[in-house]
């Protein structure tokens, strides 16, 4: 694919809002229900959370000036630590976006189930998730630039009448209500705020992604720091606000309790009517960011097959670029996950999920952080380097900190097995790569 001339790149506004709304998907629309069983204190933890991404994303700016032709972890891995961390990060990366898209579509269909003549049951919910994954790629079939267009529609469509939910909202908030439910976990307000980071962090996934295009920005050196930092900024502020709008209107336990706390939220503001209104726009906007992320997994996935990291059948592509077969494996996969977390709360089912994906990409994201930390020959790391590297490594130290320690266990085994896969029986080089 040609580099587009300066005239086609986009600037640093709308880079900032491109990594933005990478960020603000399925948790923006279902966070607040399962960080309510633990109450309004969670605040904390979007602000943590939020400067964890902030030191995450310092890292990513200053790596994307380094590589600035990015497409994969190994880019700016191998050449500090070797083709098996180069391996493991852009598995775990890819793990990590197909894992993470059922939680995608968990909160997807606990809006959409609203709008549907069935009861709210979890073999519903399941059934309906499992649908909406093969839709979505059923629709991936038909190329990238179906997928955009679609994704463009539900972003547009679906975040007008949610964003008049955020103006409006404010005439309903009551303090009084919000300090009632401020912490109902029955532990310290630390101990929530540290404990909550790994869910509250699957919110910042895809902070990367401006490193990731940085071909596509104009002046990269000045505007993806730009981007990077003021689409995390953006969307912390989007989230923290949300939050505690949402904790302010509606009683944290009946909150918890809800599929479709948006969709709860503007009922008690505006009258049943706004009820499915509000439901089918999230249920768009969930889509919409399920089919995306469908897209980034197959293109990782064919990415990391080219490079020898994933078996050959993973980079076979359509004449229209959908990389078919290999979808298909992961979608078999994510039918798997859905009815192996089969839950009856949407909320546990989504932190569940969720906790598994955060750890797994907190994983590339540590490799990233010690890649410039160390440096190599060709990038030397120098003072601002070794400094955004650790505050890479201590994000990351951090948030593994606060991830249950099964969660941690599954995803280290996880780990083991692929490495060990990849020295038993991966292809050990590229051609345009040294092993």
């Amino acid at each position: 694919m040609s580099i587009p001339s300066t005239a086609r790149k986009i600037g640093p506004v709308l880079a900032t809002f491109m990594v933005a709304n990478n960020m603000i998907g399925s948790g923006f629309f279902l966070l607040p229900a399962t960080l309510a069983r633990s109450g309004a204190v969670t605040a904390l933890s979007w602000l943590l959370g939020t400067l964890l991404a902030v030191a995450l994303g310092g890292a990513f700016a200053r790596l994307a000036r380094q590589y600035p032709n990015l497409e994969s972890p190994d880019d700016y891995i191998r050449p500090t630590l070797g083709r098996d961390m180069g391996f493991l990060a852009s598995t775990l990366y890819w793990l990590s976006s197909w894992i993470g898209n059922n939680a995608i579509a968990v909160a997807a269909f606990g809006y959409l189930i609203i709008l549907l003549p069935v009861e709210a049951t979890p073999g519903a919910q399941v059934v309906g998730q499992v649908v909406l994954i093969w839709s979505m790629f059923a629709l991936n079939l038909f190329g990238p630039r179906t997928i955009a267009r679609f994704q463009s529609f539900c972003v547009v469509f679906g975040l007008l009448p949610v964003a008049a939910i955020l103006i409006a909202g404010w005439a309903h908030f009551d303090p009084d209500l919000y300090l009632a439910g401020w912490n109902v976990s029955g532990q310290s307000d630390a101990a929530v705020a540290i404990g909550s980071l790994s869910v509250v962090f699957w919110a910042f996934i895809g902070l990367e992604t401006g490193a990731m295009v940085a071909g596509v920005v104009r002046d990269p050196d000045r505007n993806v720091p730009i981007a990077t930092l003021g689409g995390i900024l953006l969307a912390g502020v989007v989230y923290l606000v949300s939050s505690v709008l949402m904790m302010g209107i509606v009683p944290v336990a009946e909150l918890a309790q809800s599929s479709a706390p948006f969709a709860l939220v503007a009922g008690q503001m505006f009258g049943a009517w706004a009820i499915p209104v509000i439901a089918a726009a999230a249920a768009l906007k969930a889509t919409g960011t399920l089919g995306g992320w469908m897209l980034v997994t197959g293109e990782s996935g064919a990415r990391a097959a080219q490079r020898g990291f994933l078996p050959a059948i993973f980079g076979r592509l359509l004449r229209n670029g959908a990389a078919a077969t290999g979808l298909l494996i992961v979608v078999i996969s994510m039918t798997a996950i859905a009815l192996t977390t089969f839950s009856d709360s949407v909320a546990n089912q989504f932190e569940t999920i969720i906790n598994m994906a955060v750890t797994l990409v907190v994983m590339a994201y540590a490799a990233a952080g010690l890649s410039l930390l160390l440096g190599n020959r060709t990038h030397v790391s120098g003072t601002r380097e070794r400094l955004l590297g650790m505050g890479a490594l201590l994000a990351c130290g951090l948030l593994v900190w606060s991830t249950p320690i099964e969660t941690l266990m599954g995803a280290a085994i996880i780990a083991l097995l692929a490495w060990a896969g990849y020295r038993g029986f991966g292809r050990r080089t590229r051609p345009d790569a040294a092993p």
